[in-house]
């Protein structure tokens, strides 16, 4: 089922969790000022925008692919800290 919220369209899901983990999520979202709902889907958010590191990780490669190195490095010199 969709509705719409805002400008955009939300999707409504179904999960089964434990009772007592549902009443601690619902405990802690609540003394942050948020509905359960809310702090999941910020929760959603910030594992999708953790997943987007692979794509940043390629850009910028892409932006460096001009750098090369002046020569090849041995196994220890390349873990040297």
């Amino acid at each position: 089922m969709e509705t719409k919220y805002g400008e955009r369209f939300v999707k409504n899901i179904t999960f089964s969790v434990q009772e007592d983990l549902l009443e601690r999520a619902q405990f802690v979202a609540r003394s942050r000022g948020k509905t359960l709902n809310l702090a999941f889907s910020e929760w959603l958010e910030q594992c999708v925008a953790k997943t987007n590191g692979g794509a940043a990780f390629d850009s910028m490669m892409h932006q460096l692919r001009h750098v090369y190195s002046t020569r090849a490095y041995t196994r220890n010199e390349m873990n040297e800290r």
